[in-house]
């Protein structure tokens, strides 16, 4: 189906607030109580879910909304023209089949799911109940991240010949040990598929399509099923190379999350804790928007950024049917493979191929 096509997806009444419901009331729930309450003249949070009593009396007392124990119960109750799931990874592909089917959109947090059969069979569940799939992707919405999408469109580098991102964050035992599904092959995900999955989004969104992958994965210092650091070797179909860089036991907090890009005609890095700030920034020609790279940086003391407020415009424009969804189902299936062909390289001890399947 193409972007064209998904102009035939339900399109909700422009005079009308569009009405989300937050499944799962963790630490990223509250990026998106923020971001719908910024868009208060076009949306609103009408409930809230959680299956742990403690979170969801929390959230409730925070937002005012009414609170429910299941999803079920959510869907039954019929107060959301979307849900968002901030749920455990490996619980998005039964919960985004599960909502579909009763004619709901679906805003999925990163990353969609921890299988590649699942990211399809949630796209297709989407597409067979005709609505919408959203992966959050809202560091494609950050300032300094737009710049440099918009050198790189303009061909400013020339040709691309390296590429290198480094995450370098912090987890401790602690965070692994606060709840049973995190740092599980089947709900969570290793350091690279959970928190540097918004930088393996930046290879294909930046860069462009990937030819192959080769990756190491390893278990060095904390108690989980899954990795703690890792790294990916990678070729572009353009011939350009690169490498994903990533660690959760950087001491003593989190220290880097950046993407460096050599060309023939430039060199840029966006780095900081999260890529909030422009650190190289030299090209061969000059132009109007070089004077937007100091005023780009921000301070941050997430990880997430500032860009779920700008994320959810996107989502309730395209809700309305005034524009396309810039991150659908099959957006997120484009770094979801990079994930499932890093971790088979890993498993298996040798260079995967791109596409997955044909």
């Amino acid at each position: 189906m193409s972007r064209h096509e998904s102009a035939t997806r339900k399109v909700l009444r422009k005079q009308a607030r569009i009405r989300f419901a937050v499944v799962g009331c963790g630490r990223v729930a509250k990026n998106h109580f923020e971001a719908i309450a910024r868009h208060s003249e076009r949306a609103e949070l009408t409930a809230v879910c959680d299956t742990n009593p403690h979170c969801l009396a929390a959230s409730v007392n925070a937002t005012k909304v009414p609170g429910y124990e299941s999803l079920y119960e959510l869907l039954d109750a019929r107060v959301a023209d979307a849900i968002v799931l901030c749920t455990p990874t490996g619980q998005h592909p039964s919960q985004t089949v599960q909502i579909a089917e009763r004619g709901v959109h679906v805003v999925t947090e990163k990353p969609m799911a921890t299988r590649w059969s699942d990211g399809l069979r949630m796209v297709k569940a989407c597409d067979d109940a005709g609505v919408h799939l959203f992966v959050v992707k809202q560091n494609r919405r950050n300032a300094t991240l737009r710049l440099l999408k918009s050198a790189v469109e303009s061909g400013r580098f020339g040709r691309i010949y390296s590429v290198v991102i480094n995450v370098f964050w912090s987890r401790p035992q602690a965070y692994y040990d606060s709840a049973k599904w995190r740092g599980t092959w089947e709900f969570d995900g290793g350091a690279l598929m959970n928190q540097a999955s918004h930088y393996v989004d930046l290879v294909d969104w930046l860069i462009g399509p990937v030819e192959s992958v080769q990756a190491y994965v390893a278990t060095l210092a904390r108690n989980i099923q899954v990795e703690d650091t890792a790294t990916v070797a990678l070729r572009w179909r353009s011939g350009a190379l690169g490498s994903i860089n990533v660690t959760m036991l950087t001491y003593q907090k989190n220290f880097e999350g950046s993407i460096t890009i050599i060309g023939e005609k430039g060199t840029a890095r966006v780095g900081g804790v999260a890529v909030n700030e422009i650190q190289k920034w030299e090209f061969a020609d000059s132009r109007p928007e070089d004077e937007n790279v100091a005023s780009a940086s921000y301070e941050t003391t997430s990880v997430y950024g500032f860009g779920h407020p700008l994320y959810y415009d996107n989502v309730i424009s395209t809700l309305r049917g005034e524009a396309e969804p810039e991150t659908d189902g099959r957006e997120g299936l484009r770094s979801l493979e990079i994930l499932i062909a890093s971790y088979l390289s890993a498993r298996d001890g040798r260079r995967v191929a791109l596409p997955l399947e044909f």
